[in-house]
């Protein structure tokens, strides 16, 4: 089975980690933008990078942009380019389109058009630094939606040496706990007589607020 095939449009400081992250994970990965220099910053780091303006469809076409299995649109300092690149890509028919927004007005004009995903690196890595800034549970998050998350803490003191079943934290606190990492094991899908061990790491799924509650625990 091929690796998936990713094209990034938009090289700025979100694109240029995002396609140093993809091509370390061993993927290939297509840098574009409409910026000479920035693609030739990127030509060392990724395996093609084209210089070109991702609101020209036919450019896009000759690029074969459609042969990509995911296409991000990174583009952060201009909200037309970013709108209208989308667009672009969704009437071409890409499989699979990623897209950054600046603001909820933004990312509703995305969702709108039918862009796959949007994604708010700015919001959600404010969001990540004030939750680790007040609990020293917190480790780690991933927005599901804009009301709900998976996050991954250390166990809070008074959950070691209980069992789910006596935490009951599904109905006690709404929610979940998907996994608990302990050392180099993970346990997934936590039997009800699990017992929580210290140095264990919650991986546990619910309502932002809620997940907000269970971070502060001591």
């Amino acid at each position: 089975m091929k690796n998936k095939q990713f094209a990034v449009i938009g090289i700025g400081r979100f694109g240029e980690s995002l396609i140093k992250e993809l091509t370390r994970l061993g993927y290939e990965v297509l840098a574009i933008d409409v910026d000479e220099n920035r693609i030739n910053e990127a030509v060392g780091i990724v395996t093609h990078a084209i210089q070109a303006d991702s609101m020209d469809e036919n450019t896009l076409k000759a690029i074969g942009i459609r042969n990509f299995d995911v296409v991000i649109v990174a583009i952060g300092d201009n909200i037309q380019s970013n709108i209208l690149t989308s667009i672009i890509l969704k009437e071409m028919g890409v499989r699979t389109i990623v897209a950054k927004a600046q603001n909820a007005l933004h990312g509703k004009v995305l969702e709108k058009i039918g862009v796959d995903h949007v994604i708010y690196p700015e919001r959600d890595m404010a969001i990540k630094l004030a939750r680790s800034l007040v609990s020293h549970n917190f480790l780690e998050q991933i927005n599901l939606s804009s009301t709900y998350s998976i996050i991954e803490l250390f166990t809070p003191h008074i959950f070691i040496n209980k069992n789910l079943t006596e935490l009951d934290l599904r109905k006690k606190m709404r929610i979940s706990i998907l996994a608990i990492r302990r050392g180099e094991d993970i346990i997934v899908a936590p039997s009800p007589d699990e017992k929580v061990l210290p140095g264990d790491i919650l991986v546990v799924l619910g309502n932002n607020a809620d997940l907000e509650a269970i971070s502060k625990l001591d």
